[in-house]
């Protein structure tokens, strides 16, 4: 018998599940695995425990000498480990601080961080060999250039770079991942990913905090049969694996009291969208979406989360009894690729403990929240609009929006720009996906935005709260409003489906400045990383 590639790769364990032409999922496309595991080896739903990430401790503290402000300095280090995921097998990964997800950062607003990073990991990936270098970006933050994860702007394996951030903005959930060019979605699939939540006085009073404040970071994966990773982007056009995870862990069970909990919900997977629902058709509550919160609480049965959207959800356990189950289920979307377990996501288990009723977010589920400058918009402030439109060059096999892609960023030197706003000026951008075939969840680094239409009707009620990430579905036209504050310089915009992003589908656009002038923020020169000479 003959043994092809994409058997010879998913079998061996160490290598890409590479296939040879473009697969094109049309509507809901159902199989039974993807996995080479054996039976026994198979995870199964609601067999483990939810866990989570360990919040990191700042090693050390300070004052910043220009403006007073309290400063947190932070150390991880990114490096290769194993992970307890399957029953009997361990599985290799890349993470920071050897964990997936890497551990959380937590600070409030006002509050400046300086995250090292110190890349250790190993001179080559074991999947593809592909050098281990790597760029780290805070997704949500309005970061400087030099500091924002520019794909270009990479640290190779034994150096370190310290990154700053003002932390300025109101709460929010931001995650950081890497964004190495051209190998975001392997390097993110492997473990390096993590939530960082940034609090206000507003969001303490008003959400749950503590230990009914909990994070969800939801991917998911294939295995080979040794237990280790599986990769097969099917010729780039996207990863669906058939082992969803919850915080690193297959479909996990968590106990919870007869209370209000609040959850973060950040979908890393590399290309899968996700339709939350509960299993009882109970509501969720929706109060905050990736720029915090929104001005009224919407109520939802289901929603639509792309990869890299972050939605703040309430569910009310109060009503349920005690022993009762209730899952949070995916009836996923259009273009995806499903298995047997991918319609589950995770479950609750109500129990008896105690419920402390002097903490008055107990019961609590808010209307009323809070606005945002990206919500308080209005479209006659707008200077401009801009089209794109995201679309697939069949040619070149290449993934582009309009016809540039972040190979030409780079064969102009960095200059080249898409569009080229001024300083706080504000500007409606109209993103076109003209394909039947694929959704994209469209990043734009440094901005919130309100999304105004999607085919000239109005946005999804859970998605009315400043956004940095849009799904923009098949067929659809989505109008976005954003204002470009408060740095100037070159920022990153670019689709969400990893494989998208890596061949090629990312440009770039210059706020607040020419082509000629002197960038003092140019991100391929200002911050550069250092030899790390404490390297383990």
């Amino acid at each position: 018998m003959s043994i092809s590639r994409r058997q010879v790769l998913l079998i061996g364990g160490l290598g890409v599940l590479g296939a040879g032409g473009a697969m094109v999922p049309t509507g809901s496309v159902e199989a039974k695995s993807a996995s080479r595991l054996n039976s026994k080896d198979m995870p199964r739903p609601f067999q483990s425990a939810l866990v989570q990430a360990p919040v990191l401790q700042p090693y050390a503290t300070g004052t910043d000498a220009a403006d007073g402000s309290p400063v947190n300095y932070y150390r991880l280090t990114e490096k290769a480990a194993t992970a307890s995921i399957l029953p009997r097998l361990s599985t290799p990964i890349l993470g920071y601080n050897g964990l997936f997800p890497g551990p959380t950062i937590s600070l409030e607003q006002g509050t400046k961080s300086v995250l090292r990073v110190r890349n250790q990991l190993p001179a080559r990936h074991a999947l593809d060999g592909h050098a281990l270098s790597t760029s780290t970006h805070l997704h949500g933050s309005a970061s400087r250039p030099q500091f924002d994860g520019y794909a270009s702007d990479i640290t190779h394996p034994g150096f370190y770079k310290d990154y700053h951030y003002a932390n300025f903005q109101p709460a929010r959930t931001l995650w950081y991942h890497d964004h190495g060019v051209h190998f975001t979605a392997l390097n993110a699939y492997s473990g390096l990913a993590a939530q960082y939540h940034l609090h206000d006085p507003v969001e303490r009073q008003l959400l749950p905090q503590g230990r009914y404040d909990v994070a969800l970071t939801v991917s998911d994966a294939m295995f080979a049969a040794d237990g280790s990773l599986g990769y097969d982007d099917n010729s780039h056009s996207g990863l669906w694996g058939d082992v969803i995870l919850v915080n690193g862990k297959p479909w996990p069970v968590m106990k919870v009291q007869k209370r209000v909990y609040r959850f973060r919900i950040l979908n890393c997977s590399i290309s899968r969208s996700l339709r939350p629902t509960l299993s009882t058709g109970d509501p969720l509550v929706v109060v905050g979406t990736d720029g915090g919160l929104i001005p009224v609480a919407q109520t939802v049965v289901n929603y639509r989360h792309a990869g890299a959207e972050r939605y703040e959800i309430l569910i009310d356990f109060r009503k349920y009894k005690t022993g009762q189950r209730i899952e949070l289920r995916n009836l996923s979307n259009k273009n995806n690729v499903d298995y047997d377990f991918t319609n589950k996501i995770m479950a609750f288990d109500v129990t008896d403990e105690p419920v402390n009723t002097a903490d008055p977010t107990w019961n609590r589920i808010p209307t009323a929240l809070v606005d945002s400058e990206a919500m308080s918009l209005r479209t006659e402030q707008s200077a401009k609009t801009r089209k794109f439109r995201v679309k697939r060059n069949d040619t070149t096999n290449m993934w582009t929006i309009n016809d540039d892609s972040w190979q030409d960023v780079i064969a102009s030197g960095y200059k080249k720009v898409i569009a080229d706003p001024e300083l706080n000026s504000v500007e409606i951008w109209e993103i076109e996906n003209g394909s039947g075939g694929w959704f994209h969840p469209l990043h734009i680094h440094l901005v919130d935005f309100q999304i105004l239409s999607r085919n000239g009707k109005p946005s999804f009620a859970y998605e009315r709260g400043p956004k940095d990430v849009v799904y923009v579905g098949e067929g659809e036209t989505v109008r976005l409003l954003m204002k470009f504050t408060p740095h100037k310089g070159v920022y990153m915009m670019h689709c969400h489906n990893l494989p998208h992003e890596d061949h090629d589908m990312m440009a770039q656009f210059r706020v607040g400045l020419k082509e000629i002038d002197w960038d003092a923020d140019d991100p391929m020169t200002a911050a550069k990383a250092v030899w790390d000479d404490d390297r383990d």
